[in-house]
């Protein structure tokens, strides 16, 4: 599956990765809600699944700073 995938590409990852990644997703979450209020938006479900990456990639970040005490 593609969830799968891109979860064992996060695990792969170091922190400060993660951070920036997590910073893209933000951003990019922000110029689709953009996009949808000003009704240029075409594919309105790709707003949720970025949501859920960012969810995602917050949840790796908390796993490894436990893992890490």
């Amino acid at each position: 599956m593609k969830t799968t995938k891109f979860l064992d590409e996060l695990k792969t990852k170091s922190a400060v990765e993660l951070q920036t990644e997590l910073v893209a997703a933000k951003k990019e979450l922000f110029n689709l809600r953009f996009q949808n209020a000003t009704n240029q938006l075409e594919n309105t479900g790709r707003i949720t699944e970025v949501r859920k990456n960012i969810a995602r990639i917050q949840t790796i970040i908390t796993e490894q700073s436990k893992a890490s005490k």
